[in-house]
Parts: C-alpha cells; sequence; structure tokens
C-alpha cells in the first residue's frame, strides 16, 4: 500500500509510506507468491528487520502481521478466481505497490485486462520493473491514481472510464489501503467505487479490514502501534470496525447492495494460508454492485 491522505490529495508523492509496499512485497517473495522482477533490497532487509517484532507478535496474540498479509492475499485470489469463472474478465489492482497478483493473472489467464493501479512514483517504479520484463501490453498496463482525486486524469471514475470496456463487470481490488486512511476518508471513496460499479453490474469489489480486539491490553498497544505507523508513514492509521457486523453495515450503507465478510478461519483447510492460534484479526470483504 503506498497512499496517504497528505499525500494523494496531490497525488505527486507515494515515497511516505513506501517501505510498506516493500516489506509486504518481501513477504511475498519469501513464501513463493512473488517474482523476482519485484523483490527489492530494501525489502528484504525490512524483512530481517522485522522477525524479532513478527515473532513476538504471533506469541502474544497467536498471529503477526506475515500470518494476516498471506491469508488475505491468498483468499482474495481465491475470490477474483471465483469472479473469473463467473465470467468477469477485467481486474483494477489499486495500490499495487509489489503486488505479484498482476503477474500471476496474467501468467494463468492471458486474455485477461488487468490494469494495476497506485500513485505516480509508484507506478512508475511498477511499470518500469514490468516493462524490463516484458511484461507489460495491451492487456496488462500500470497507470497511475489518486483515490482521492474528485476529478481529473487519476481520479477513480476517469480511470477506470479510460482504461476499460465499461459495458463489462470488474473486479477491483485494494489490498493494505483503506486502513491508512480514516473511516470517514474512506468511507467517501467506498461511495464513489459503489457509484461506478453500479454502471457496470456484476462487478465485485474485494477489499480487507482489521478488526479492533475487545481485550484493552492489546487494544491499547495496537492502537500504539498504529499511531506509531501513522506518524511513520504520514498517514492516519485506522482500525475501523470492532466486528463483522459493523464492517457489512458500512458498506451497505456506502451503496453495496450485497456485502460478505471473510473470516480466514473459514479457509483452513481449503486454501493454502497460515492460521492464527485464535481469532484472526483480519477480515476480507467481497461486495457486489
Amino acid at each position: 500500500m503506498n497512499t496517504t491522505p497528505s499525500d494523494t490529495r496531490s497525488g505527486k508523492d507515494s515515497s511516505g509510506i513506501s517501505f510498506t509496499a516493500l516489506y509486504t512485497g518481501a513477504v511475498w517473495h519469501r513464501h513463493g507468491l512473488s517474482n523476482d522482477l519485484l523483490a527489492t533490497d530494501q525489502g528484504r532487509w525490512l524483512y530481517h528487520l522485522m522477525t524479532p517484532f513478527e515473532a513476538g507478535s504471533k506469541a502474544l496474540i497467536g498471529g503477526n502481521i506475515r500470518t494476516f498479509l498471506l491469508q488475505r492475499h491468498l483468499i482474495i485470489d481465491h475470490l477474483i478466481e471465483q469472479a473469473l469463472n463467473r465470467g468477469v474478465t477485467q481486474v483494477l489492482e489499486i495500490a499495487c505497490g509489489m503486488s505479484p497478483r498482476g503477474i500471476r493473472l496474467h501468467d494463468k489467464h492471458p486474455l485477461l485486462h488487468m490494469v494495476e493501479a497506485d500513485l505516480p512514483d509508484m507506478a512508475t517504479r511498477k511499470a518500469a520493473s514490468l516493462l524490463v520484463a516484458g511484461r507489460l501490453g495491451d492487456n496488462h498496463q500500470v497507470i497511475p491514481i489518486d483515490i482521492l482525486a474528485e476529478s481529473g486524469e487519476q481520479s477513480l471514475e476517469v480511470v477506470v472510464k479510460r482504461a476499460f470496456d465499461n459495458n463489462k463487470p470488474m473486479v477491483v481490488v485494494t489490498e493494505g489501503l483503506t486502513s491508512y486512511f480514516s473511516l470517514p476518508v474512506i468511507t467517501e471513496f467506498w461511495r464513489r467505487l459503489a457509484r461506478v460499479m453500479q454502471q457496470r453490474p456484476g462487478s465485485v469489489y474485494l477489499s480487507e479490514s482489521y478488526l479492533m480486539p475487545e481485550h484493552p491490553l492489546l487494544r491499547g498497544t495496537l492502537k500504539s502501534l498504529g499511531g506509531l505507523l501513522g506518524a511513520v508513514t504520514r498517514s492516519d492509521v485506522s482500525f475501523h470496525f470492532l466486528n463483522d457486523q459493523q464492517a457489512a453495515e458500512q458498506f451497505t450503507t456506502c451503496g453495496f447492495p450485497s456485502v460478505a465478510v471473510h473470516n480466514p478461519v473459514d479457509f483452513y483447510g481449503r486454501l493454502p494460508i497460515p492460521e492464527s492460534r485464535n481469532d484472526p484479526m483480519v477480515r476480507v470483504i467481497e461486495v457486489w454492485s
């Protein structure tokens, strides 16, 4: 994820929290999900730096960032495949960062129209990596987007209209994006996305959310960590919901008529995802137009 409220209003700089994209990319690469094209020295360094913290987190709460990253990523992949099996042929991944999803999907589905999008700096970096390897073409593009822009070439509405067949449904993915915004800010994006999807019946939106735990000590610890991450990334790191019902109700009020909140537990034994000792903090949100 590479987007912050302060930076995306101008759409000029994604450097504020680009290290989170590099770390996430390193996790995917370490677990065999990514391509060497997307591996970075910075990501490998961050992976080793975070290892002691990840071990402590797993001991304390039964899961850690790496666990949740892998859970959400593989569940989202599974839900994308379900949509493609229903006949959807277009995918937009917003805040693509160093995500390997575009490469994997295009290798498996050569006729898929895959568009990856991020703030200009990260989009340029990603496009350069893929272009060198001959990965880009009419059916696989990387373009800039600013989810807070309400008009202009980088706004959600213009990107979708320009890059896709607007008579067909699409899958929209935001992985590792929404928690870096306060609920009021990201809610406005969700409302705009709902309107875009309503114009393309059969479209699917996939994202993730982290639930704030009820245990007071753990809640306080996570709030402190979120504040620290927010300060470093110049963003408003937020836990938006306390439970699945709150999450579902929020998306319904944003204009999505059908909402499913997926707990990774429901995919244990069905998908090759790591298991948390306790109830996972992460949820995958699936909504339909």
